[in-house]
């Protein structure tokens, strides 16, 4: 597993391994990076459906719960196909601009 540090925000990234491979190796590494914002780089994997991602839900919801953003990172699912409790976003950029409006939000209470 890979990460890049960026200010209070994290970037998950690991290559040629299956998706469940990645998420408990992201679980395991969890804490190691709960006190950031955290974006998971999922364009290394060529097929993912919005049912993959939602195996992401749980450490979503606990991230969440912490007052940091979770974002997902992948230009094979559409936004509109997963439920609103996770973030997706088509790119980096567009994960990091989210991570700044929430913290945002966050620092003025919304």
């Amino acid at each position: 597993m890979i990460f890049t540090k960026e200010g209070n925000t994290t970037i998950a990234f690991q290559e040629n391994i299956k998706l469940t491979i990645f998420l408990e190796n992201l679980i395991k590494e969890y804490p190691k990076i709960k006190k950031d914002n955290i974006i998971v780089n999922l364009f290394s994997f060529d097929t993912i459906t919005a049912n993959d991602l939602l195996e992401f839900l749980q450490l979503s919801n606990t991230h969440l719960a912490s007052k940091k953003s979770f974002v997902l990172v992948t230009n094979k699912v559409s936004y509109d196909d997963v439920p609103e409790e996770l973030c997706v976003a088509p790119t980096i950029q567009e994960a990091k601009d989210i991570i700044e409006m929430e913290e945002i939000e966050r620092d003025l209470d919304i």
